[in-house]
């Protein structure tokens, strides 16, 4: 008999060997205290400690926001726990259909779709659009977000990967391509791990030179940036300019959950071709219910992104006066670098067990071997005390470890291949 144990055993010590192994720290979240929460300890005699998250995806703290709780809370009561089954069989609770509508207002679209991740989104977005359109061809960024590039896998399509952020690499593929087959530009406003946007209006320009569809994922955008938090492309006046829009629920609205919003004919067709629309059980209403609250929330209040983007600027300013390389500034999100994935772990080991700061260390392959980093997060809710505190803990470590500093940032990007995905690029990114 095959040995599976075996097999899958040896799987994962050639993980631990490589330093890919990954852990997860058991941390509960109070709600009022963020960005602090438990970390429980490892047995009954030791209770665990008080911590601070600075990694957290939920950017702006809706996931505490008193408006946000009563609206979950309030549909509990009126709704009960679960959805009861599909949109399509019985699990089309009101909360859904009034989400969709807020969130195609949010971006000015005929419709939107909900879904129970941003992940299963651009799944199921990508795998209708590329896999339907006959003869399809996809041209993805090369450091798109490990879903959309298993959308295309999925949709069957023929696929062209441009350089990171390359608008005249990507000029170079459409050109070359038949003019009369469909088309598709996929790519992200704001990249997480690299904390840099898209060239939005160049890339938009190209595109619909070349009759493409343009299908934008602002995971990383919407809820922060634009007026009433609609994303980047609307910050930049371009939002008519692409076709398809794709958001989470997850990070700046702080639920769950993730969307589609565009013209209404696309929007149905994912509905009514998508498996993983289809087979799937739908949101709880009382998540629905928080995402709604949030999302109405922000786009009547500018304060949370005021403070978001204040506490970022201070502590890139912070950093880059201690000389710690961060991959780039472009973004609210900071990705110091450190290059190595043994001193990664034990730059974020060192925060963790010195001075209660927890920051996930991210290394191959959600990053290129040799641009291993710490993904930090800032928000609202960190005080500039915290803040100095974890500047000053981290030049500390930086100096106990010898690790390099004033490290140019375009070191980072150059170490990423410039003609594939990254190595196991169905690992690559942040969760959505």
């Amino acid at each position: 008999m095959y040995d599976y144990r075996g097999f899958f055993a040896a799987e994962i010590e050639k993980l631990r060997t490589l330093g890919n192994y990954r852990t997860f720290l058991d941390i509960e979240r109070r709600a009022g205290e963020f960005p602090h929460a438990l970390s429980h300890g490892t047995g009954p005699d030791d209770p665990g400690r008080r911590i601070s998250v600075w990694c957290s995806n939920d950017y702006l703290g809706m996931g505490q926001h008193p408006l946000v709780l009563e609206a979950m809370r309030k549909a509990i009561d009126e709704s009960g726990a679960g959805s009861g089954g599909s949109r399509n069989i019985s699990g089309n609770n009101h909360y859904h259909v009034l989400l969709e509508q807020e969130l195609a207002d949010l971006h000015g679209t005929e419709a939107a779709l909900i879904f129970p991740s941003g992940y299963a989104a651009n799944d199921a977005a990508l795998t209708v659009l590329a896999g339907r359109l006959p003869g399809c061809l996809v041209f993805s960024d090369e450091l798109n977000h490990a879903s959309m590039i298993a959308g295309i896998r999925h949709s069957g399509a023929e696929k062209r990967i441009f350089r990171h952020n390359d608008a005249n690499h990507l000029a170079e593929l459409l050109a070359a391509a038949d003019p009369a087959v469909p088309k598709i530009v996929a790519l992200e406003s704001i990249y997480s791990m690299e904390s840099d946007r898209a060239p939005l209006e160049r890339i938009s320009d190209i595109a619909r030179a070349h009759g493409a569809f343009l299908y934008l994922d602002e995971v990383h955008a919407v809820g922060m940036y634009g007026p009433r938090g609609a994303g980047l492309a609307a910050e930049l006046g371009l939002a008519d300019r692409f076709d398809l829009v794709q958001g989470t629920l997850a990070k700046a609205f702080g639920i769950a959950g993730g969307y589609v919003a565009g013209p209404a004919p696309v929007i149905d067709a994912v509905r009514s071709f998508a498996s993983a629309f289809i087979f799937t059980t739908s949101l709880p209403p009382a998540v629905a219910a928080g995402a709604l609250a949030a999302v109405r929330h922000l786009k009547r209040s500018d304060r949370e992104r005021t403070d978001l983007r204040g506490k970022a600027a201070l502590l890139h300013r912070l950093l880059a006066g201690r000389g710690i390389p961060v991959v780039s500034d472009a973004a609210h999100i900071v990705p110091v670098l450190v290059g190595d994935a043994d001193k990664c772990r034990s730059v974020a080991a060192a925060l963790l067990d010195r001075y209660g700061i927890y920051v996930q260390p991210i290394n191959s392959p959600s990053v290129p071997v040799g641009t291993e980093r710490l993904r930090v997060t800032p928000t609202p809710h960190h005080t500039e005390s915290q803040i100095h505190i974890f500047a000053d803990a981290l030049d500390a470590i930086w100096h106990e470890l010898d690790l390099p500093r004033d490290l140019p940032a375009h070191e980072a990007a150059d170490a990423v291949p410039a003609d594939a995905e990254p190595a196991d690029a169905e690992m690559a990114g942040v969760a959505r």
